[in-house]
């Protein structure tokens, strides 16, 4: 018969026995012996190596981002930043001389990947020449400059577009020793002075591209203020109205007068009016803002934008203003409507959000269909009237092209002959444009000649 309480060695005997299974009876000893199973020791092995590898690459990237934030230094240009084309074509024209005069020019390049630039310049006759630049592409170059070595990355995001203009969004990364940090404003100094060299004493002429104003075409070279000639005393009277205006800046802060001015050349065409503000911006070492109000996607507020951020020293010229609007509603030849309003333009003009330190030139062929509220003071503050060749501005030109190349004892006679065919023409009521008249010149280069063919005209 069993004690239904067994003592307590017996308790404890049952209790081991139960706890432990059928399969681990083995002693403790047998139990180490099997850590040195080989299969069990591969198993382990690999586990370390994983975490060994997982350490080390963690090491890596602390490694990798200490001597990134210690031992390098970046430079970062985005295309909406002025010096992102001129470093592209820096670093085009280095690798063009690298190229062709060997590398003694203080940089060596390593840039197989290239884009191309192309740019179109529209001539005055019409024709048009292209131009292409190959520029550095998408990707990474290196290049030695003076000594240092860089990394160069050029980076293009199609998702992230610029908005209104739709151009994708575009870096340009410049990397080196953190030491050699001073080397940047050096670089760029030299990029900057490239493109300005190439504008230096020409005409820089822009238009809109988007919301941003960009050069177009190549500079061009300056007019001499000169070779427009007008009537007298008309372009000494609105170089001495703009040189005045530009002089009393603090004269209208002090005031509180929004410093701009309108100025609006109106008479038949071919009259000059475009040709002298564009030779009274180079003379004033001006650049020229061309503004179209028919532009296509050319909305109020994207021409109050463009306004408002004219770039420093530029006239903004807007040409045959009396055909942008028809009854206060803007139309192209083709009857296409922008969404340009009368009253949207108006207050791009002079409204609260425009801006200051502004220069516009407005020209019409036709001042009686312009609306007066257009013409009002605040919006245009000095209107001139240029028209067709008077006998005082023909002479001038006539000079110009035939006196100085004359010897003859008569040369001195024919500028009083075209004076006089000139003004005969005006009591007849016929008139001749300058335009027309200095296309005559150019076609016949003997004066007898001109005047014939002047004569003929009228």
């Amino acid at each position: 018969m069993v004690s239904p309480n067994p003592p307590p060695a017996e308790a404890l005997e049952n209790a081991a026995s139960i706890a432990t299974p059928a399969s681990a009876g083995q002693s403790p000893r047998n139990w180490l012996e099997g850590l040195d199973n080989p299969y069990f020791q591969a198993g382990f092995g690999l586990m370390g190596v994983g975490v060994v590898l997982g350490g080390l690459r963690k090491f890596a990237g602390f490694a990798d981002v200490f001597l990134r934030r210690r031992l390098l230094v970046q430079v970062e240009i985005n295309n909406k930043d002025r010096a992102y084309p001129w470093f592209l074509a820096w670093m085009a024209q280095q690798s063009q001389k690298n190229q062709s005069f060997g590398r003694g020019l203080g940089l060596i390049s390593r840039s197989h990947r290239l884009s191309v630039e192309t740019t179109v310049e529209q001539l005055h006759n019409g024709s048009s020449s292209v131009f292409f630049n190959l520029v550095a592409g998408t990707g990474m170059h290196w290049f030695k400059y003076h000594g240092i070595w860089m990394q160069v990355v050029r980076e293009r995001d199609t998702h992230s577009m610029q908005m209104m203009s739709g151009a994708p969004w575009e870096t340009v990364t410049l990397t080196t020793l953190s030491r050699d940090r001073d080397i940047f404003p050096r670089l760029l100094a030299e990029a900057r002075d490239l493109a300005l060299k190439d504008q230096e004493g020409k005409l820089v002429i822009q238009t809109p591209w988007g919301t941003e104003w960009r050069p177009f075409g190549l500079p061009r070279r300056k007019r001499p203020l000169h070779s427009v000639v007008l009537d007298n005393g008309i372009a000494a009277s609105i170089e001495s109205d703009v040189k005045s205006f530009l002089q009393r800046r603090q004269w209208y802060v002090d005031r509180g007068i929004p410093y701009r001015r309108g100025y609006l050349f109106h008479g038949p065409p071919g009259s000059g009016k475009s040709s002298y503000i564009q030779a009274l911006a180079g003379s004033l070492n001006y650049n020229l803002c061309l503004l179209n109000l028919s532009e296509r996607g050319l909305g109020d507020d994207k021409l109050t934008y463009l306004l408002s951020t004219v770039p420093e020293r530029s006239f903004v010229l807007i040409e045959d203003v009396d055909a942008a609007f028809n009854k206060r509603v803007q139309t192209s030849e083709d009857g296409y409507q922008s969404s340009v309003t009368f009253s949207g333009f108006l207050n791009a003009l002079d409204g609260v959000a425009s801006g200051e330190e502004r220069i516009v030139f407005l020209t019409t062929n036709h001042i009686d269909r312009l609306d007066p509220a257009l013409i009002r003071p605040g919006r245009v503050d000095f209107t001139q009237y240029i028209g067709d060749a008077m006998p005082s501005q023909a002479r001038k030109l006539f000079e110009r092209f035939y006196i100085a190349e004359s010897d003859g004892p008569s040369s001195t006679n024919f500028g009083q002959d075209i004076y006089d065919i000139i003004e005969e023409g005006i009591t007849r009521d016929k008139r001749i444009s300058m335009a027309a008249l200095q296309g005559l010149f150019i076609r016949n280069n003997d004066a007898e000649d001109a005047l014939e063919a002047c004569r003929k005209m009228l």
